[in-house]
């Protein structure tokens, strides 16, 4: 970036896990110690910091604008990864076996894919036009449109059908959070950076489950 005099706006998106956790019941807010539990979270507190420490040190004139987008839990169609809850539920439900549930009592800024999309594409266009814009920013519902991971799935449960049944069921997956919220306020002051929340968020029918389309085994 240092040597294409063409950019002009930066964004390093990360992830909600950059804060460290106490176990709050509000949200987080941008200027809150960066210090993630785990490896991958605290691999993106670096990168916060790293994105911090390059704007201090090479974009002071203004040049270029530099800002991070911090990210809630972000769901929707093409996401297959493991240990993902909405992934999890449509394998366990393409087999008509039980849901299980690590932790349903697990608070969590779910949102659509394209909600985090249109925001950061915001920001950069904002920041693009005026440098004014750069700066760190949450990227999340309100903290009244945070759900439990029990109550999403019972969504996904409703609207699926077919007798389907989630049970809770600790097996052993990676650490996380009781509570895990943020503050985006920051980010919608003055409305110039507000998009459109989707709520209730992921697949709001059965047809729009059923879309969804399984990556094909590889195995032999």
């Amino acid at each position: 970036m240092r040597q294409t005099e063409s950019v002009r706006s930066f964004l390093n998106v990360t992830t909600d896990k950059v804060y460290e956790n106490r176990e709050w019941e509000w949200g987080y807010r941008e200027n809150e110690p960066l210090d993630g539990y785990d490896p991958y979270s605290n691999s993106k507190s670096c990168s916060e910091l790293v994105t911090h420490s390059y704007k201090n040190s090479f974009y002071t004139d203004g040049r270029v604008a530099v800002s991070t987008a911090r990210a809630g839990n972000v769901i929707g169609g093409g996401d297959f990864a493991s240990d993902r809850i909405i992934p999890d539920c449509i394998r366990a439900a393409m087999k008509g076996e039980e849901i299980i549930v690590r932790n349903p009592f697990s608070t969590r800024p779910y949102q659509h894919v394209l909600d985090p999309v249109a925001a950061y594409l915001m920001i950069a266009a904002k920041q693009y036009e005026s440098p004014d814009y750069a700066s760190w920013y949450n990227v999340g519902p309100d903290d009244q449109n945070c759900l439990q991971t029990g109550a999403l799935v019972d969504l996904f449960v409703k609207h699926w059908g077919e007798g389907l049944r989630w049970i809770d069921k600790y097996d052993g997956g990676p650490h996380e959070a009781r509570f895990l919220i943020m503050n985006s306020r920051k980010r919608r002051k003055g409305s110039s950076l507000e998009t459109v929340s989707r709520t209730p968020p992921g697949c709001s029918t059965r047809r729009r489950c059923r879309r969804l389309r399984m990556p094909r085994s590889t195995s032999g």
